[in-house]
């Protein structure tokens, strides 16, 4: 063979282009390899990068699109319910069912705090009132009480209003106590033609009181100085931040003790012969049903249902009780009625309680 001859070369193992065998060292990249390297790495990052991107895109759109949908259902329920709170203002729900001439009880409702603007103020109670009476088919009213008593002023217009009702139309009115019929709930009361309570009622507290708070002691040691002025020597009666005038204080016992001989004399028209009268009855103490049927302050045991079907003989009641609608409650509940209970304990007030 001559030189020029060349032996056959072995065959290689295949590998990839541009990829060091694994027995070889990878090779260093040189200034050129690692520049071309950088100026491709930007375009192979966009492109891996980009998809990302997108779905991030897709869903910010999504929730941009929810948060419009949401908003627009909030703004409508708010208009919904401010057309149904003016709704509710403008054309209230009826007080009492119709009753067609058809012969029942009528029910009026005497609950909670005797007072203006509550539920047992006279102004609701005499609407009521009014409307039972008037009906033709009534045929008695049913006063059903749960009360602790509150105003003499506003229980005695009551009182007042239901004996010139029963003159007028000559029905008769009967009380039902519930759990409480005290002080000047048992004021209203007394105008019934009978009075029916549960053995366990809490009947009685004939009395009247006036309360309030003294802070003198407390502002004498809180260095605090009270500067009251007043044109007239007894305009600053009662002020809680003086300290009591002896003659000031006879003259609110004075009108306490007529108040309260109001309060008996309306009692014993009310009972009449029925009233078994004890040093302590008109004292202010307060009685079970069973212990106020025994001294006349009550008559019977019974409950609404009983006086309807045994006592009026008309079985169907129909309530005659205004109610208050949502929007005249959350007036009152988010209005002006919001620190009344704090100016009610620092200012005091008259009370049959």
């Amino acid at each position: 063979m001559s030189n020029h001859d060349e032996l056959p070369r072995p065959i290689a193992d295949p590998v990839i282009e541009g990829a060091p065998l694994a027995s070889e060292p990878a090779a260093r990249p040189g200034p050129a390899t690692a520049a071309a390297a950088a100026a491709a790495s930007p375009a192979s990052g966009a492109v891996a990068y980009e998809p990302l991107l997108a779905e991030f895109a897709r869903e910010y759109l999504r929730d941009r699109r929810s948060e419009r949908r949401w908003r627009l259902v909030f703004r409508l329920f708010w208009l919904l319910a401010l057309v149904f709170a003016a709704w509710l203002l403008l054309y209230p729900p009826h007080l009492h069912r119709p009753s067609n001439n058809t012969p029942h009880t009528a029910l009026v409702e005497v609950r909670g705090e005797i007072a203006a603007d509550t539920e047992a103020s006279a102004e609701l109670i005499l609407s009521a009132l009014k409307d039972a009476f008037e009906d033709p088919g009534s045929q008695a009213v049913v006063l059903r009480i749960n009360s602790p008593g509150g105003s003499p002023v506003q229980a005695g217009i009551v009182y007042d209003e239901i004996q010139r009702l029963k003159a007028l139309h000559g029905k008769k009115v009967f009380a039902v106590v519930e759990e409480m019929c005290a002080s000047g709930a048992y004021y209203i009361a007394a105008a019934a033609d009978e009075i029916y309570v549960d053995k366990a009622s809490v009947v009685g507290s004939i009395g009247v009181l006036m309360d309030g708070f003294g802070f003198t002691g407390l502002m004498g040691k809180l260095g605090v100085e009270r500067r009251l002025l007043t044109a007239g020597e007894n305009k600053g009666m009662l002020d809680p931040y003086s300290p009591v005038s002896p003659k000031q204080q006879a003259f609110a016992q004075a009108m306490l003790n007529q108040i309260h001989q109001q309060f008996i004399a309306v009692v014993r028209e009310g009972r009449g012969k029925r009233l078994k009268e004890t040093p302590e009855m008109f004292s202010g103490l307060f009685w079970n049903g069973e212990q106020a049927v025994k001294m006349g302050l009550a008559d019977e045991f019974g409950n609404l249902d009983y006086v309807a079907r045994e006592v009026v003989k008309a079985e169907e009641v129909i309530d005659y009780t205004p109610r208050e609608n949502v929007a005249e409650r959350l007036a009152k509940r988010f209005g002006a009625a919001l620190g009344e209970g704090a100016v009610k304990a620092a200012r005091g007030g008259l009370s049959m309680r």
